[in-house]
């Protein structure tokens, strides 16, 4: 595993809910980031963010560690949710906020 793979893991292991995504929480820097930030703020939830903009090796490492090709990606208890429309769809069918409680 790489020195970035590593890097990731740790991020993941270290925060129950995790982000990463263009921008930061107060400022996204596109559509999808700011609709799953919507999400996790209507849900009440606590979460980290990581702005993958900042690092190109992370932006980069995130779509080879989840083998998911687009970012914004949710982790929440280390288990890879899914990308903006998958978040979207469980914020509808209250099944996000079931999962953020758990």
């Amino acid at each position: 595993m790489s020195e970035t793979q590593n890097k990731i893991k740790k991020m993941i292991e270290d925060n129950k809910v995790l982000l990463f995504m263009k921008g930061d929480r107060l400022m996204p820097m596109c559509g999808f980031s700011g609709a799953v930030i919507q999400c996790l703020e209507h849900t009440g939830a606590k979460y980290e963010t990581v702005n993958v903009l900042a690092d190109e090796e992370l932006r980069q490492g995130i779509k080879e560690f989840s083998n998911w090709p687009t970012i914004p990606q949710l982790y929440v208890n280390q288990k890879f949710i899914g990308g903006c429309d998958i978040v979207r769809e469980m914020f509808e069918t209250g099944e996000l906020k079931e999962l953020l409680e758990a």
